[in-house]
């Protein structure tokens, strides 16, 4: 399953971000893409050599509530921490910890019946893992394709940053977020990506995503 996401949001990063840009990338970007049964967003906080140091990724299924938080750091460019956290009625979290060689240091799954140990073969998907998201995050950043989060009132689309914007949806996202609009009194949360090539529509929910969205002084 994860491998099919991971060639949809590589569809999805050549379709909406065409070429790379030869400038350097600021150091805190946030990006997305569209997965087969959900949408995945990225913050990620790069050091001074555009190694990241810090990469999270918010998981929402389309059906369900069970958000999953996976948040990945790095030290000196290697993998040094995997913290996952499920946030549905059976809640859950992962945190798998590795030395400057690439061993298990520290591993745990904390459930409400106690804690667990890892298998070999969970700790090597979540590896796996980790190193996909990362090179999804390299193409998503090198194309430009931005994660914006933002509040829509009445019509208006306002930034977290508290900036009125007006992102070009195509006529099925308008369509998509009418429709919810009128089921939700008007207030709602929403996720896009833009890149040079487009706008893309990620997400529209009964939430404010401004409340938890990751700041560079936070992640």
């Amino acid at each position: 399953m994860f491998a099919r996401r991971c060639l949809i949001a590589t569809l999805l990063a050549s379709g909406l971000a065409g070429c790379s840009f030869h400038d350097d990338p600021p150091t805190f970007t946030a990006s997305g893409y569209i997965a087969d049964q959900g949408i995945n967003r990225l913050w990620r906080q790069d050091d001074a050599q555009n190694h990241p140091q810090t990469l999270i990724n918010v998981y929402s299924p389309y059906r369900g509530k069970e958000t999953v938080i996976t948040r990945y750091e790095y030290q000196d460019n290697l993998l040094h921490q995997i913290r996952e956290t499920h946030l549905g009625p059976e809640g859950e979290t992962i945190q798998i910890r590795f030395d400057r060689e690439g061993q298990v240091s520290f591993m745990q799954r904390q459930r409400a019946s106690g804690r667990q140990k890892l298998s070999a073969d969970d700790i090597g998907r979540y590896q796996y893992q980790a190193q996909a998201v990362r090179e999804l995050s390299d193409t998503l950043r090198a194309g430009q394709v931005s994660l914006n989060q933002g509040r829509w009132n009445q019509g208006v689309i306002t930034l977290c940053s508290g900036e009125t914007v007006k992102p070009q949806f195509g006529a099925y996202s308008q369509v998509w977020l009418a429709k919810r609009a009128s089921q939700s009194n008007d207030r709602l949360g929403l996720a896009w990506l833009s890149a040079p090539e487009g706008t893309e529509l990620l997400l529209v929910a009964n939430e404010d995503f401004c409340r938890w969205e990751p700041k560079p002084d936070n992640l």
